[in-house]
């Protein structure tokens, strides 16, 4: 792929690129909401919250946080929050929504639509016909509205209300909406996105809103593009890395691999790509810097083995039972503890590795909380993934 195997890139130098092309140093902050998207490819959308905070962690003048972010998101339309790779829900910038479409989403919509068709059928529920009816109601009465939740749309398009339970005689049986169920797929398939939220910008509660046009990608092209972009700021990687970001079949991983003449070099995992012109050194950052990233941030999840910035033993604190990080605080390229907001507002951190950090990060550390606390104001954030670390320091 790309020619022979390239040089060994070192611990270092893999957290060198990571805090220059994750914009984590003063120096690489950027200018706004756009620019941090588009650095990183994608940020985690499942918990409202994580979006600002990974925002605010890197955004030159902090400040300008929530409304520059909410600008983007609900009146520009430059960033779109929708469904993406491994089914999870991300903010894209705008250029790049027909790309996910294509190369993650298509795969995962039509096994969902599948499903929800199999459960209604096994459950006597209405048929296929039937859902389609129903979906394109649905569909014109949220154009009409512009934005709306799912009980509004339910108020326009009843059929939207019907139930039909799932999993009969088993645990963990229950009863599913159809408009939960419908809605998933409608952004799976690239129809709906997350619309503005109901209340503040750390509200779980959103409306919908119709997706707007794209072109339609081959997948191939549609995959080796959005492998490059990720590339780009995130390798080396290795083949494991890019399977588990991607959620692609290795044929698909190493396929688009080829497409974009990636070139191989090794890390300490073993072999990994990096793209055409990314196998030179890569110099390290011009100061000591340190950044408080919040829950799932895509630094903190950007790779499926993370010895290299992550210590194994602090993944028990870190993470919880799915899997999903909390908030990190971070030391020259190393998580170095966890970070919570208590009731009361306070912002607190602590020190995760043994023998602790030294009096230079902590006084880096402890002006990025008073940064960080500078612009939340008043508000609260409580992870929706809570882990061990963050339940204990929120007290």
């Amino acid at each position: 792929m790309g020619g022979e195997t390239g040089r060994y890139i070192d611990p270092t130098e893999r957290r060198s690129r990571l805090a220059l092309r994750h914009r984590l140093t003063p120096d690489t902050r950027a200018a706004s909401p756009e620019e941090v998207a588009g650095s990183l490819v994608a940020l985690h959308g499942t918990d409202p919250a994580t979006v600002y905070l990974a925002v605010g962690a890197r955004l030159a003048d902090a400040a300008q946080t929530v409304a520059r972010t909410e600008r983007a998101l609900y009146t520009d339309g430059t960033l779109l929050r929708m469904h993406g790779m491994r089914h999870t829900v991300f903010v894209f910038p705008a250029d790049l929504t027909a790309v996910v479409h294509a190369s993650t989403g298509l795969t995962i919509a039509a096994r969902e639509r599948a499903t929800l068709l199999k459960d209604m059928a096994k459950a006597g529920a209405p048929d296929a016909a039937w859902l389609t009816a129903v979906e394109d109601s649905a569909l014109a009465a949220l154009a009409r509205r512009g934005q709306a939740t799912a009980v509004e749309l339910a108020l326009d398009e009843p059929r939207l209300k019907e139930q039909f339970g799932y999993a009969t005689g088993k645990s963990y049986a229950g009863t599913h909406t159809v408009s939960t169920r419908l809605l998933k797929v409608l952004g799976l398939e690239g129809k709906v996105v997350r619309g503005r939220p109901l209340g503040s910008w750390t509200s779980n509660q959103f409306r919908w809103a119709v997706a707007p046009g794209h072109p339609q990608l081959a997948v191939p092209e549609a995959q080796s593009t959005l492998l490059g972009r990720w590339l780009a700021c995130c390798g080396p990687a290795t083949e494991a890395d890019l399977k588990w970001w991607t959620g692609w079949k290795v044929t698909d991983v190493r396929r688009a691999l080829a497409a974009i003449g990636a070139r191989e070099v090794t890390v300490d995992e073993g072999p990994a790509y990096v793209t055409a012109d990314d196998a030179g050194p890569v110099a390290a950052p011009a100061e000591p810097w340190a950044a408080l990233l919040p829950a799932l941030d895509p630094t903190a999840m950007g790779w499926r083995q993370r010895d290299w910035y992550l210590a194994p033993d602090l993944r028990a604190p870190l993470f919880d039972y799915s899997g999903n990080v909390g908030p990190t605080v971070w030391w020259n390229g190393r998580v170095v503890g966890a970070w919570a907001q208590r009731p009361d507002g306070d912002l607190t951190w602590r020190a995760l590795v043994p023998g602790g950090v030294g009096r230079e990060a902590e006084t880096a550390i402890d002006a990025e909380v008073t940064r960080l606390r500078t612009w939340l104001g008043p508000a609260r954030v409580t992870p929706r993934m809570r882990t061990p670390a963050e339940r204990e320091l929120s007290g």
